[in-house]
């Protein structure tokens, strides 16, 4: 499948498992399926929720800072890439 870099994980919240995202390419829609890459990090995950100030919102495009549920622990720094 191929993949396009659409941001970098900024910070991850271990308890509510929320991933804060900047956005730096492209556009992020929820249902998305996105990949997550990084040093020890390397799984995928489909979009169910995303929000900005604590707003829910459908779509996110380049700049915004976003956050997004996640099943599993990312790092900071992390390569978010949307699989098309």
């Amino acid at each position: 499948m191929e993949e396009e870099k659409v941001g970098k994980v900024q910070k991850f919240f271990a308890k509510p498992g929320v991933a804060a995202i900047e956005v730096n390419a492209g556009v992020i829609r929820i249902g998305d399926r996105l990949h997550f890459k990084g040093h020890t990090t390397d799984f995928e995950d489909t979009i169910t929720s995303m929000q900005v100030d604590k707003e829910p919102v459908e779509e996110a495009k380049s700049g915004d800072l976003i956050g997004i549920k996640v099943k599993e622990r990312v790092r900071e720094n992390d390569t978010v890439y949307k699989i098309v």
